[in-house]
């Protein structure tokens, strides 16, 4: 097993912001991957697992401090779709973990890098749009039974931190937060946003109270949304949640389900770093869209942005 960072993620965001990776899909495609499949990236930990992890080393070398694993469509649902029984998904589940952890050990020995296991919400399992939705006719005890046994395994891997990441709804976050109670690892919460609500149409402050607290979640903000809206949100998190912020945004460009096609222009600006630091951002990277090179502008102009002396 390669080692993990010698400062635990809890601790590391207490002294300072970290930098997030970028779009694991779009830096797969860019490597010449075939992603049509509805296990998306998930496909690659079976078929190709050494591009899932020169994807994760091109974060490293953009200055990266946490990896999100390629777990965010894996579960043991899909998995089975595809003919593959528990066991063997549950084998890739953990090689996720491994495969993020080995890339920022040869990409940055003996430096911490944070690996951040995903779990994505229900709908990416259903592969039609639908997380950006969310409201799926299930209960909250329902959601929790889909989400519990992956978490356990990811949990298994020893990741850093889990990533409850673009979710919904206000009911699948309770879902996911039960799922998650007493595993031992500290998580965040990100919600997918459009304007001042979550995807289903809840305020965002309210999703964001959720979180209030409960210890386990070190940070709680928003991902895969256009960058203007996460310049609210960040705020919004910062004070309904009062804890560390996360955000990490689309590139502004737009998923077209139907078309499984992006359209509209790219908006992502890494200097935008500086307005959510200021409102309590921690942890800054990119979704969809995003790739090395934002990636490698981000980190710069958060160091440029670090007074001296502070955090």
């Amino acid at each position: 097993m390669t080692p993990a960072p010698t400062v635990s993620f809890a601790d590391a965001l207490v002294r300072g912001p970290l930098v997030l990776d970028g779009g694991l899909s779009n830096q797969l495609a860019a490597q010449g991957c075939d992603l049509s499949d509805a296990l998306w990236s998930a496909r690659l930990l079976a078929d190709d697992p050494g591009q899932i992890e020169q994807a994760h080393a091109a974060y490293v070398r953009a200055g990266a401090q946490v990896l999100i694993t390629a777990s965010y469509q894996a579960t043991f649902e899909g998995f089975a779709r595809r003919g593959l029984g528990r066991r063997r998904a549950a084998e890739l589940l953990r090689r996720s973990v491994e495969l993020a952890r080995s890339a920022a050990e040869k990409e940055a020995p003996g430096e911490d890098v944070w690996v951040a296991a995903s779990v994505g919400p229900y709908g990416a399992f259903l592969a039609d749009g639908s997380e950006y939705r969310g409201r799926y006719g299930l209960s909250v005890a329902e959601l929790e039974r889909f989400h519990r046994p992956r978490i356990e395994t990811l949990v298994e891997a020893e990741p850093d931190v889990l990533a409850l990441e673009t979710v919904p709804d206000v009911a699948e976050a309770e879902a996911l937060l039960r799922a998650v109670a007493g595993c031992g690892v500290p998580v965040w919460l990100s919600y997918s946003a459009a304007g001042e609500r979550t995807r289903a149409g809840q305020p965002l402050r309210e999703a964001f109270a959720l979180a209030a607290g409960n210890d386990q979640v070190v940070a709680v903000g928003v991902n895969c949304c256009t960058p203007a809206d996460a310049d609210g949100a960040v705020r919004a998190a910062a004070e309904a949640a009062r804890k560390p912020v996360v955000v990490y945004p689309n590139s502004g460009e737009e998923w077209d389900a139907a078309a499984r096609s992006w359209t509209g222009r790219p908006a992502f600006a890494p200097d935008r770093v500086t307005t959510w630091r200021a409102a309590g951002a921690r942890l800054l990277g990119g979704c969809c869209r995003v790739g090395p090179v934002e990636i490698e502008a981000l980190a710069r102009a958060l160091a440029t942005d670090r007074a001296p002396g502070t955090a």
